[in-house]
């Protein structure tokens, strides 16, 4: 079977994949920005972010920020509990990859396959933020037999935000808002016969487009005791369509654009006990995709809550609850520098066959 054929038929597997993508790929619940802190506590964060990540995850946050300041450089890495052994198994080079990577996975059939890194340099100051986003995404698993691909997922974001806060009743209330211009490539496969030899260059299979998302944030905060705190976030307001612009970056795939993204709702609430001068911890609980939720079979995939306690700025441990299962994180802190470290598990089976994927996050960040 010569290229061109070849090429075509996972082009109509590309199409199908299209239309099942949210049954094949629905194992795993994937959003936009997930940051490190967030991933400590158990994934719970709109309620509780605090910094320049603000501007993506509830805008209207920003109202919590005293001073202006600027993120240089924070790359963050992140990556799933086989990586290694794979790479023992069969050294591969692009970590993102899938022409290194799925001949890896062959090598070990059933292991998942997780790769993350983004960054996000930004200045950020009480009410306003501005900031460029770039993330590479890589999931992928073969089945048992090694000759067939379950599923590959790829993602490659790089989007410019803006994102503005309101804040009334001294702060009690704070409403915001971002606009992201995001150019995006993605990719979404499954049950793909590797026999056949099929092309996975990025090139090849990616879908390419760009689309411009707004996403709103509602803080309320209670000027009692531990500051009880209710937010809601408003993502992809109305959806947001890829498909509107394309051939911004090199992409031959001709087929759709990426898929576009439903609009929907997180909420959260949290505490924020004060124990003396120099220690205080934080509480949450917060439920992802209010509006998709009837869609999920196994509810506990939307449902997270975490702790920290912060002990003068400096020393930060999390823990918390993610998909049912135990997340935990580090954090050092000085003036301009920031060492995080976080792990945490996804659920990426099914209810009736649930499968843990244990991750582990690093970032480094210098900030003015």
């Amino acid at each position: 079977m010569n290229y061109k054929t070849n090429r075509k038929k996972l082009n109509l597997l590309f199409i199908f994949s299209i239309f099942t993508s949210f049954e094949a790929f629905g194992a795993e619940y994937r959003t936009f920005y997930d940051g490190i802190r967030g991933l400590g506590m158990g994934g719970a964060q709109i309620a509780v972010v605090n910094d320049e990540t603000a501007l993506i995850v509830n805008p209207a946050a920003l109202g919590k920020l005293r001073n202006f300041y600027g993120t240089v450089f924070d790359p963050e890495l992140e990556a799933g509990q086989n990586i290694f052994p794979l790479y023992t198994s069969k050294a591969f080079n692009g970590i993102f990859d899938p022409v290194d990577v799925v001949p890896s996975l062959r090598s070990s059939p059933t292991e998942n396959y997780h790769a993350s890194a983004q960054v996000f340099p930004s200045f950020v100051g009480k009410n306003f933020g501005i900031g460029i986003y770039n993330r590479y995404l890589l999931d992928a698993r073969v089945d048992a037999t090694g000759n067939n691909l379950d599923y590959l997922y790829y993602r490659n974001d790089v989007a410019f935000v803006l994102g503005y806060n309101l804040r009334f009743f001294d702060g009690r209330i704070k409403f915001g808002f971002n606009a992201k211009l995001n150019s995006r490539i993605e990719s979404s496969l499954s049950n793909v016969d590797l026999s056949t030899n099929p092309d996975f260059n990025i090139s090849t299979i990616g879908q390419e487009g760009m689309g411009l998302s707004l996403d709103g944030g509602l803080i309320l905060a209670a000027p009692w005791s531990m500051i009880p705190t209710l937010a809601v976030t408003v993502r992809d307001f109305g959806s947001t369509s890829y498909a509107q612009t394309r051939g911004v970056r090199p992409v031959s795939n001709t087929l759709e654009a990426p898929a576009t993204v439903s609009q929907d709702v997180d909420a959260a609430m949290a505490l924020f006990p004060i124990h003396n001068s120099g220690l205080r911890s934080t509480w949450t609980i917060e439920y992802k995709g209010l509006l998709t939720s009837s869609s999920e079979t196994d509810s506990s995939k939307r449902i997270h809550a975490g702790y920290e306690l912060n002990v003068k700025d400096l020393f930060f441990l999390r823990m918390g609850y993610n998909q049912r299962y135990i997340t935990g994180g580090l954090e050092l802190a000085s003036e301009h520098f920031q060492f995080q470290l976080a792990t945490y598990g996804e659920e990426i089976g099914t209810l009736e066959s649930l499968k843990e994927d244990r991750r582990y996050a690093f970032k480094f960040a210098f900030r003015f």
